[in-house]
């Protein structure tokens, strides 16, 4: 199966190097030519526009940053769509609202291309131990015909529903994700208020109904200080907008998703959207002084 990566960055290298790992035939396309070159020199070949990389792939698979990324790569002049063949398949990593998810696979439809919505969770650790989390949203014969590539780059995969449902069930990780960077930042505040250690207690939250990857790889990031990228927070504040409007369309609230975004939007004007987005724990920090 001849395979075409576009999207190049801290999640989509790592994940495209395991494609090829795997035996995979990988073609690859990105707007700075130097983000090709890591692929290249593992076996990847470089395509000029994403229409030609498509026409010489089976399977696309987009992992960028935005709504407005996945339409210009798949659907603008010298897009995927086209150069692809019918038959075809596109599945997208990236995260974005579900209801463009909806309308990007039913423009590719009338072409003959399938289209799953495959969000992802796990981090650049994740993508480089091949240990990602998808959540998969289209057609499930399409999906069960992908399981392989998903092997490649994953562990966890699940099939959620229709179309945009993997887009859903992206919103509803990046709440709890979100969520949990707030409670532990605050718990930490807590400790550090009364002078207790917070490698102590992070360790002995651990072995109790506390645990979580949040507390063990966040928590830790906070101890440290270091914020050093697995997820900016700029794009958690992205991937809560989305979460968000979801929530308003559907006539509800949600208060702690709320609070997570007000967290992020200081951490950005703060200009600290390029960290991790654990490095909510300095707003926290600074609401108690």
């Amino acid at each position: 199966m001849k395979i075409a990566y576009i999207g190049l960055g801290i999640m989509g290298k790592p994940a495209a190097l395991n494609l090829l790992r795997a035996g995979y035939t990988v073609g690859v396309w990105a707007r700075r030519v130097e983000a090709t070159l890591p692929l290249v020199e593992a076996g990847a070949t470089a395509y000029d526009t994403p229409a030609a990389l498509a026409a010489a792939a089976e399977v696309v698979i987009t992992n960028v940053a935005d709504t407005a990324d996945v339409e210009a790569v798949l659907l603008a002049e010298n897009g995927v769509a086209s150069g692809m063949a019918r038959g075809g398949t596109v599945i997208d990593m990236s995260t974005i609202a579900p209801t463009k998810s909806r309308e990007i696979a039913a423009t590719l439809a009338q072409q003959g291309i399938d289209f799953l919505d495959a969000p992802v969770s796990g981090g650049e650790k994740g993508a480089i131990a091949g240990t990602l989390t998808f959540m998969v949203g289209g057609e499930q014969q399409v999906f069960a015909r992908m399981q392989p590539l998903f092997a490649a780059m994953g562990e966890t995969i699940t099939y959620i529903g229709a179309s945009g449902a993997g887009q859903v069930a992206k919103a509803c990780n990046q709440i709890i994700i979100g969520a949990t960077i707030s409670g532990v930042a605050e718990a930490f505040r807590l400790a550090a208020a009364n002078g207790v250690d917070l490698q102590q207690v992070r360790q002995a939250l651990s072995g109790g109904f506390a645990a979580s990857r949040v507390l063990e790889i966040h928590g830790q990031r906070m101890i440290s200080g270091d914020y050093t990228p697995g997820f900016k927070a700029v794009l958690h504040k992205k991937d809560i907008g989305i979460a968000l409007a979801e929530a308003a369309a559907a006539g509800m609230t949600l208060p702690s998703a709320d609070i997570f975004m007000q967290r992020l939007q200081q951490l950005i004007d703060n200009e600290g959207g390029e960290l991790d987005s654990a490095a909510v724990n300095k707003i926290v920090a600074q609401e108690s002084l």
